[in-house]
């Protein structure tokens, strides 16, 4: 749990940064992992200088992949010390033109690929311009990189640029590994707004740790559960006239398994053959029954 600044200092704990907290868990991975390749993917918040140099200095480096700013300060390599030279050794070379630059370049010759599952897409076509370059700042350590711009020829989105700490790693397989992270990220964000990993209601840390794992597990479950309804039917999704989907979402998944548990006689027991009953369309049921899928 990454406790804001001025919790820590109330509770006089030292203060751990959200990078310092990804270092610390990388170094566990590799431990736990050793001789694996491991790759980690995360958003702009974690280019940071320190903890890409961390990474890479490894014994067995870890692969580094995360957004870089269009004006990120890139420099050459430093240049080879001369014989005799006396003196610090140079950290970089001379600088290069920022990333926004070389996108408007004319004469910059764009590269078209395919990816296939773009950000929920089957694929999509991308163009792409690929380099080595150093990314310094004063006072931080200065991190040999990879960079990739990104332009789309439909101009939907704007240029964006990665940065990967391999250098010899294929621009594409950057490009592939980045949006893999979009799964990740929209399975933390349906966990959070449906089954409530973020309201946990415990007074200790065991009690949430052990939570979160079982309601990432029920996530699993669920999609497994409706996928195997959805596949059959193509008319799953719920739509409204301002709101078109042409694939079902999580909220749709979670309704279909309260609708197909509630159906079933085993799963809670009905009411007792003796006792008073009501009869009402069967319409009027199935409408009910629709409206607190989704509101339960």
């Amino acid at each position: 749990m990454a406790h804001s600044e001025r919790y820590a200092r109330e509770q006089g704990k030292r203060h751990k940064s959200l990078t310092e907290w990804a270092g610390q868990l990388l170094l566990l991975v590799r431990r736990w992992c050793p001789g694996r390749q491991i790759v980690a993917v995360a958003d702009s918040t974690y280019a940071s200088l320190k903890l890409l140099d961390r990474c890479r200095r490894l014994p067995e480096p870890i692969t580094f992949i995360t957004r870089l700013r269009l004006d990120a300060a890139l420099y050459e390599p430093a240049p080879l010390r001369r014989p005799g030279q006396i003196g610090r050794p140079r950290l970089k070379g001379e600088r290069l033109a920022n990333l926004s630059a070389v996108a408007e370049d004319p004469d910059a010759r764009w590269a078209p690929i395919t990816i296939a599952g773009w950000y929920g897409c089957q694929q999509r076509t991308v163009e792409l311009l690929s380099g080595t370059a150093l990314w310094y700042n004063s006072g931080l350590p200065a991190v040999p990189l990879r960079w990739v711009l990104i332009r789309d020829p439909q101009e939907t989105f704007e240029t964006q640029a990665l940065l990967c700490t391999d250098l010899d790693a294929d621009p594409e397989r950057i490009i592939s590994w980045f949006v893999r992270r979009w799964q990740m990220e929209s399975t933390f964000q349906e966990v959070r707004q449906r089954l409530g990993f973020e309201t946990q209601r415990h007074c200790s840390d065991k009690a949430i740790e052990r939570t979160a794992p079982a309601m990432l597990a029920l996530f699993s479950m669920l999609t497994l559960f409706a996928h195997q309804y959805m596949a059959g039917s193509a008319d799953i999704a719920r739509r409204t006239a301002w709101y078109g989907k042409r694939a079902p979402t999580f909220s749709d998944a979670l309704a279909l398994v309260r609708k197909k548990l509630w159906a079933q006689e085993a799963t809670f027991c009905g009411s007792l053959a003796e006792t008073e009953t009501v009869k009402v369309p069967r319409a009027f049921v199935q409408r009910l029954t629709d409206a607190v899928c989704y509101a339960a």
